[in-house]
């Protein structure tokens, strides 16, 4: 399975443009839309997501490799084409917790993530633990040797540990984007590269897992890319120079976060600049938040009033009624938090489409369509960027076409910069 990321790095290291984008997200919509419209993929679960006690999404490892095997198979999928990954493997989770304790939760965890047969994981050990000091930034060596730590736990709970694939490093953006808008972020400077891989191979090397090294294929930097509730910072490849020649001379490539909402330009160029691994997550949930709040707005058209899902405040009466996934992300006056409740690129609103009442709605909406096809005039009013062939042709779509193309046209630009 991991050798489709090998296969990535022998390319970079050739001096081809390639690489594979990295799905963090566990909508069913958005998985099906890429097991069914795209390969190879990489799907990933990170750690506060999927966890052994269950996560956000009370999904166990196992949990989420089964959930995701059963969408393989209803979309009849290669398994050979499939990676799954585990993201920020780690303390994370507990960092409130003595190193002992965090760092025993963080083992049991990258068990379990290798036992379900997850085989790309990002191991991060970059944050301070109770007992380290509050005051200062984590020493390269200490993160280095917990991550070493993580990497030996892996290792040795599987009989064959062939197909691990590892990544290291975080120097990366807030998951989920940033809480208050930014007007740049510092690129990783090739110094601090250098240290990272340094000090984890001799990390590794201490504790008799020297040979593990060489199945650690990319490092996360940051190459100045983020995006907020309401900006974006785009790409600057000028900036991210001596990184793009750091990784010519090393044996690994670079691993992006937080590349939602990145124009397909961008993307390109940090393909083509040893990024060839680039996390997207947001943004697909945002694609499936904009068709459903389409069909919503179209349903208001055609529909009585008392046959109408009322998706849109459904959700926002939810989202009120329990704060805690978006309190504290957005910023403002009350208007301008009610509007990033809706349109925020943060996206908070995919932590509430499992909601009992906000689920009813949905099916509700999509019920009202079953078998209604949505009039080429509104869907051009509503859903411009959805190809609906010309007007003399009337070309109609379903409900379940337009959802699965937004969301389509996302993944798209991010497998044609990965080449």
């Amino acid at each position: 399975m991991s050798h489709l990321l090998d296969e990535k790095l022998r390319a970079q290291k050739r001096g081809e443009p390639r690489g594979i984008p990295s799905i963090c997200s566990a909508h069913p919509a958005v998985l099906d839309c890429a097991l069914q419209e795209f390969r190879p993929v990489l799907i990933e679960a990170t750690c506060n997501q999927v966890n052994q006690f269950g996560g956000y999404t009370g999904m166990t490892p196992a949990d989420f490799h089964h959930f995701v095997q059963q969408k393989a198979e209803d979309a009849r999928f290669p398994v050979d084409e499939l990676i799954l990954g585990g993201d920020h493997l780690g303390p994370s989770p507990w960092q409130a917790l003595p190193e002992r304790e965090a760092m025993a939760n963080a083992v049991d965890l990258v068990k379990s993530y290798a036992r379900a047969g997850f085989t790309k994981l990002h191991i991060d050990c970059s944050m301070r633990l109770g007992g380290d000091d509050p005051g200062k930034p984590l020493e390269v060596e200490v993160s280095a040797k917990r991550t070493a730590m993580l990497i030996r736990a892996a290792e040795k709970t599987v009989k064959d540990s062939s197909n691990l694939r590892y990544v290291i490093g975080s120097e990366v953006p807030i998951p989920g984007g940033a809480h208050e808008h930014e007007s740049g972020v510092q690129v990783t400077m090739p110094s601090s590269a250098r240290e990272t891989l340094d000090s984890t191979q001799i990390a590794l090397q201490k504790i008799g897992c020297g040979k593990a090294w060489e199945k650690v294929i990319a490092l996360v930097v940051q190459p100045g890319v983020e995006f907020g509730s309401d900006f974006v910072l785009d790409y600057d490849p000028e900036k991210a120079t001596g990184l793009a020649i750091f990784s010519e001379s090393q044996p690994v490539i670079y691993e992006a976060h937080s590349t939602d909402y990145q124009k397909p330009l961008a993307l390109k160029n940090l393909v083509r600049d040893h990024f060839a691994i680039l996390k997207v997550g947001p943004a697909l949930t945002y694609a499936y938040r904009e068709a459903l709040f389409a069909l919503a707005m179209m349903e208001a058209e055609l529909f009585n009033e008392g046959e109408r899902s009322n998706l849109i405040q459904v959700i926002e009466e939810t989202m009120l009624q329990e704060p805690k996934y978006w309190q504290g992300y957005y910023q403002g006056s009350m208007g301008e938090v009610a509007f990033q409740r809706k349109y925020s690129l943060s996206d908070r609103i995919r932590y509430y489409w499992n909601f009992p009442l906000v689920k009813q709605a949905v099916t509700r909406l999509m019920n009202n369509w079953a078998g209604r096809e949505i009039p080429p005039s509104l869907a051009s009013q509503y859903l411009p960027d959805i190809e609906i062939g010309t007007w003399s042709e009337q070309k109609q779509h379903s409900a379940g076409v337009f959802i699965r193309e937004k969301i389509r046209l996302v993944l798209e630009a991010y497998y044609q910069a990965c080449g």
